[in-house]
């Protein structure tokens, strides 16, 4: 087990990676290629127990970006559990997201510890810039994420992304095409207002001669018109409540 304040940062490291070995199965990794993840790098250890390290690990953010550098999948996993948010910066950011080669780390590290970054809304625009693949879904996804957790984030600020939203849509490439129906839907949930416009969104998106945006329309209706959401939507304001808080 690492020890912080004992140990140095590359014992703690070794630590760690001692840990994740001993747990991990060939079994776990021969089942990885199913889902899209890279077993070239990875000892097969099961998220849950990645987490649970985590947590007694505690904010060791010098660790994380150490543990991020190694390379191995279950690392940076476990890195995205232990880095500090508030000590993220921008270059750091963006120096993970340029590693991003599958959803499993760059979905990881978004939703467990870039969008609780005070730099997470500045990496949006920038990263749905990219080309690869990942790097791209990387921007959607922690938009995605952005409107699931940032409880502050004023309606305005999700609607701004809508149009980044429409010209992600056209690319069709399937990591990043569901990584901009996610940030759809999540932005449709996240109000009553913000539902209406997320689904003029996705109806124009249906009427796109390009398959990609086809394909990110008809998910996200599929969603945003079911009798569970628009419910959701509807019933506190009924009952006198506030915005509902988005799942």
């Amino acid at each position: 087990m690492p020890r912080e304040g004992v140990d140095s940062i590359d014992q703690q490291v070794r630590a760690a990676l001692r840990w994740l070995e001993q747990r991990g199965t060939k079994k776990a990794r021969d089942g990885m290629a199913r889902y899209g993840l890279p077993s070239t790098t990875a000892y097969g250890v099961a998220v849950g127990a990645i987490k649970q390290l985590g947590r007694q690990l505690g904010r060791n953010h010098a660790l994380a970006l150490a543990l991020w550098d190694t390379n191995r999948y279950e690392a940076r996993l476990l890195a995205s559990f232990v880095g500090d948010p508030a000590r993220l910066t921008r270059a750091e950011m963006d120096h993970w997201c340029r590693d991003f080669d599958n959803w499993g780390t760059c979905d990881t590290a978004c939703f467990h510890l870039f969008d609780r970054s005070p730099h997470a809304w500045t990496r949006i625009a920038p990263w749905a810039r990219r080309r690869d693949e990942f790097q791209k879904r990387g921007a959607f996804v922690l938009l995605a994420c952005l409107a699931l957790h940032d409880k502050t984030a004023p309606d305005e600020s999700l609607a701004k992304c809508l149009p980044l939203i429409e010209r992600g849509a056209t690319d069709d490439r399937n990591f990043v095409k569901k990584g901009v129906s996610w940030a759809l839907r999540s932005i449709g949930r996240r109000s009553p207002a913000l539902h209406t416009a997320a689904v003029a969104t996705a109806r124009r998106l249906t009427a796109s001669r390009a398959p990609g945006a086809q394909w990110v329309g008809n998910d996200a209706l599929k969603e945003l018109s079911s009798p569970a959401v628009t419910r959701r939507l509807t019933a506190p304001a009924r009952a006198g409540g506030g915005t509902p808080r988005p799942r």
